[in-house]
């Protein structure tokens, strides 16, 4: 019995101890688990990154002492140790490893990864810790100015890029229009009754916005289902990072259909008022605006997950019906309780541009109203362009929600070079310092379009792992000495210039354009062309003479390429308006003869300009198109894709649209195809009257000159896909045609 008893002992205790075992595994698992994820994917990123050298690098999951993002990096056992919080954590210790060490840069615009064999070894361990909860990434806008032909290959280099510049909360709508065909076919919609919502892919973030439906259009499923799987790469990738994703919510956008369909529903009709037809907004009284909240989050959780944020701006470029605070303070709330039911945990992220484009309308009393109507931890604010206006201030800290200081700087994806290069360098660490930033928990990007201006954007992500202002001298020099390879005098000293003309932001919201992406004028602005320049046009020559004068010594990295290629083109598109004054003037004081010599060099100037922009790839306008077509299944939608890549960038709508040039692109095929041959017909106007004396019919031109880019929307036309020409030897041959002629002509004005 004794035995017996002793066995049964042994039995229980050996059952206790398996079970304090499990418990305990129980325990550790999800933090042995996250350390081999976070091991995982910062090493999978860093094959992607540098393939050549990703045996030279280690990861580890770093513990943290502040609740928010810090790194580690030392070198250990020939090895460096990266080691993290999360991916992106590990994304920023390799980038900083990269920036301050091993002299390297990786850009849209120009990547320097020319590293040695053997790796520069870290003197000693460095740590870095960042204040910032989140940093934002993206605006409706850039998802169609930049990114409305991206695959998955595009998408990938652009999420690593995000890590590695220390993103973790990126705007991820792709797949949208997937998730609402789903909600409105459960609701009893047939295709017949969606075919005039859906927009065409190239104007999605206006009709997420509720601005425009069916422009573009009609959709086809493919594009849905094959976007389906897109944007679930794209979450899936950025999660695994430790990136929290920005899904959308609804906002009360309904198809046309809906009053037939619901013909008691509570609507209001809306107009954008830029050439597009009513949409159509359901009143967030009715309840079927809660009914519907909830299923386009429940489907939209079954397809893509969650993170729990939220992006919803209902009235977007529209005003309320009333600017009654109380009827403000309802409609915030009703918003974001229809969030609430389906996911509890939801989280409001607005944009709040409408505080900054309709000023007029949203004083105190209305921003107040519609902000506290949310309690404050369910709120998010980004204060979308906090370096040209900063709403903050005028809102106390958008009483006290949480919120994000972000730079936009650029505009319809314009071409330019333009930044406000001081107030980014302090903008942020001035704000962070402000007792009356109540609570401000992040910073971020929310440009309209990408892939221009490198430098600025390298600047304002300094800002995740520092308080305190960027000293501009020092990190210019840091900045050439990674893009270009080498130390270069020059290249400093031009850098500096390019700090006090293009990028001093003085005077102008964004950057100006080119009088040569203008419809034709004898103006020297127009129709979103605005061409006063935020410095004298002739300050900016000594920076390419000695961008020139490198380019001589043999300087000939990718980023040099670029940057040479591009401040040649400003220098450029500067000039124009120069030329142009001179055939105005000879036309208006009738010489035939000098108008014609003019004419003819504005014309060969837009040659030049495009013969030195097919040298890089980042200014072809062939790839845009390709890219759209390249998603088609068949003949009649890649011609659909095309003809909405044409559009875009060119009338914006139809013949008769208000936004014409709004996203005007210096780029080669574009301005020999587009530009050009406008400006010639022009030209022949005006010499018809020069040579009869008849008086121009400038009405009937514009009437004329806007059929035929509408015929151009919709030609069959491909473009080179692939840079042709070397840009050092072109912009040295432009800078002695043109060099000497312009400081001449710049004096003389």
């Amino acid at each position: 019995m004794k035995i017996i008893r002793e066995g049964c002992f042994s039995l229980h205790a050996m059952k206790g101890i398996a079970l304090f075992c499990f418990l305990i595994l129980l325990l550790i698992y999800p933090f042995s688990s996250r350390a081999q994820g976070i091991s995982k994917t910062g090493k999978a990123l860093i094959g992607r990154v540098i393939p050549s050298h990703a045996s030279n690098f280690d990861v580890e999951e770093l513990t943290s002492n502040s609740g928010k993002d810090e790194f580690e990096i030392e070198s250990k056992n020939n090895k460096i140790m990266l080691r993290g919080t999360s991916g992106v954590a590990v994304a920023s210790a390799l980038y900083h490893y990269l920036t301050e060490y091993a002299h390297c840069q990786i850009t849209w615009n120009g990547t320097n990864l020319n590293l040695p064999e053997k790796l520069p070894v870290l003197p000693s361990k460095i740590r870095k810790a960042t204040v910032y909860n989140y940093r934002y990434y993206l605006n409706y806008c850039t998802f169609n100015y930049s990114m409305s032909w991206w695959d998955w290959d595009r998408w990938q280099k652009e999420i690593d890029w995000m890590a590695l510049h220390g993103i973790n909360m990126p705007l991820a709508i792709t797949g949208e229009e997937y998730t609402w065909l789903e909600v409105y076919k459960e609701m009893g919609f047939s295709p017949d009754d969606l075919k005039d919502f859906f927009s065409g892919p190239a104007y999605f973030g206006w009709f997420w916005m509720g601005n425009l439906d069916g422009w573009g259009g009609p959709l086809p499923h493919k594009w849905m289902e094959s976007h389906k799987t897109l944007q679930q790469q794209i979450v899936k990738r950025e999660r695994e990072l430790g990136m929290k994703t920005v899904l959308p919510a609804f906002t009360g956008h309904v198809p046309a259909a809906f009053k037939k369909k619901f013909p008691k529903a509570i609507l209001k009709s809306t107009n954008w008022t830029n050439g597009f037809g009513d949409t159509y907004i359901l009143d967030s009284q009715d309840p079927l605006f809660a009914e519907i909240g909830k299923k386009f989050l429940a489907k939209q959780t079954d397809l893509y997950g969650t993170d729990h944020l939220y992006s919803a701006d209902t009235f977007n470029e529209n005003e309320p019906p009333t600017d009654n605070p109380e009827f403000l303070s309802k409609l915030s709330e009703r918003i974001y309780d229809g969030m609430r039911q389906a996911d509890p945990e939801a989280i409001w992220v607005m944009q709040g541009w409408l505080f900054y484009s309709d000023k007029k309308f949203w004083k105190a009393p209305q921003i107040e109203a519609l902000l506290k109507a949310v309690p404050d931890d369910k709120m998010i604010l980004l204060d979308l362009a906090a370096e040209i206006e900063p709403v903050w201030k005028r809102t106390d800290g958008f009483y006290g929600k949480p919120w994000i200081w972000n730079m936009l700087n650029n505009f319809g994806g314009n071409v330019n070079l333009f930044g406000r290069m001081d107030g980014v360098a302090s903008g942020p660490a001035e704000a962070w310092k402000d007792p009356n930033k109540k609570r401000l928990e992040g910073i971020g990007l929310t440009m309209e379009a990408i892939e221009q201006n490198p430098v600025i954007y390298e600047l304002m992500m300094e800002h995740t792992w520092q308080t305190e202002t960027i000293q501009l001298d020092n990190w210019l020099e840091k900045y050439t000495r990674n893009r270009y390879g080498k130390e270069d005098i020059n290249l400093i000293k031009a850098w500096q210039i390019l700090r006090k003309t293009v990028y001093n932001g003085k005077e102008i919201r964004d950057g100006a354009e080119s009088i040569v992406t203008g419809r034709p004028t004898l103006d020297s602005t127009t129709v979103w062309t605005r061409t006063k320049l935020n410095y004298d046009p002739q300050d900016l020559l000594p920076a390419w003479d000695l961008f020139i004068e490198s380019a001589k010594n043999g300087q000939d990295s990718d980023g040099f390429q670029y940057d040479l290629t591009d401040v040649t083109r400003q220098v450029l598109a500067n000039y124009a308006l120069v030329i142009q004054q001179k055939w105005v003037t000879a036309f208006r004081s009738g010489d035939k003869k000098a108008f014609q010599k003019h004419s003819e060099e504005f014309v060969t100037l837009i040659n030049d300009m495009d013969l030195l922009l097919a040298t890089r790839k980042d200014f072809l306008l062939g790839p845009w198109i390709a890219d759209a077509r390249e998603w088609g299944s068949n003949a009649d939608e890649k011609a659909l894709y095309e003809k909405n890549a044409r559009d875009l960038i060119t009338l914006w709508g139809d013949a008769e649209s208000p936004l014409h040039e709004y996203s005007n692109r210096q780029w080669s095929g574009l301005l020999n195809d587009f530009y050009k041959v406008r400006w010639q017909k022009f030209f022949v106007l005006l010499n018809a009257s020069l040579t009869n004396g008849s008086v121009p019919d400038f009405k009937l031109f514009e009437k004329n000159i806007s059929k035929w880019e509408w015929s151009w929307v919709n030609e069959r036309k491909d473009f080179p896909v692939v840079e042709n020409g070397n840009s050092i030897k072109t912009a040295l041959k432009l800078h002695v045609k043109y060099d000497r002629q312009m400081k001449a002509d710049y004096k003389q004005n």
